[in-house]
């Protein structure tokens, strides 16, 4: 008697770049995996910088399970479904289209990244994913994270809007009642999921009256 197929595994790919906003990537990937999503990591050499300087935790690839664990702040064993893609990597498997991933989000996004993902330039795996998930027109958000924006870098955004991509500024909203980091970086790790479908209960939601925000403070916790 055969065996029934195995469900062919479809991850969202995390890309994290070096610029500032760790904390957007954290709560992304931790957003992804409460909702019984398969993660595929990319952290760029920059961004393992950013993370040690932001946070105090060294990513590194031959721990980086117990590295991730103490970043997102959960147990090693709840990242079975967690792979992890080191940057200099170009044989490693979503670097081809004919990998099955649901999209990418690159979380947060350098102008560098930007450029190099809106140039097909490939320099490293992150900016090569992005590439194969145009390509494959699948989902791709980039979480831009620079203030002020110079006119190369929004000539960049442009591109990359009109290949399809979303471009997805960290830029919170104060509508949802955030009066802590932890909820306004959750605010916009919960965007990015909604840009892709993904259900989360990341912020509370517009609804159409206003003064929500003040009422939901109000509420005893």
């Amino acid at each position: 008697m055969e065996k029934p197929e195995q469900p062919v595994r479809r991850p969202w790919i995390v890309g994290v770049s070096g610029a500032s906003g760790t904390p957007y990537a954290a709560s992304v990937i931790r957003a992804l995996l409460a909702a019984g999503e398969s993660v595929d990591l990319v952290v760029s050499r920059a961004a393992r910088l950013t993370i040690l300087d932001e946070t105090g935790i060294a990513f590194r690839d031959a721990h980086w399970r117990a590295d991730l664990a103490l970043w997102l702040g959960t147990a090693a064993d709840g990242l079975e479904d967690v792979r992890y893609w080191p940057a200099g990597d170009f044989a490693a498997g979503p670097s081809s289209g004919s990998y099955p991933a649901k999209g990418m989000l690159v979380v947060p996004a350098t102008t560098g990244a930007v450029a190099g993902i809106a140039l097909g330039l490939s320099k490293d795996l992150l900016q090569r994913v992005a590439s194969v998930t145009l390509k494959e027109r699948r989902p791709l958000v980039v979480c831009v994270r620079e203030a002020p924006l110079n006119g190369v870098t929004l000539k960049h955004l442009v591109e990359l809007d009109a290949q399809g991509a979303v471009v997805l500024p960290a830029s919170p909203g104060f509508y949802a009642g955030g009066s802590t980091v932890r909820e306004l970086v959750d605010f916009v790790a919960g965007r990015v999921l909604d840009a892709v479908g993904v259900p989360h209960t990341l912020y509370r939601r517009w609804e159409g009256e206003l003064g929500g925000a003040a009422r939901a403070a109000e509420r005893p916790a």
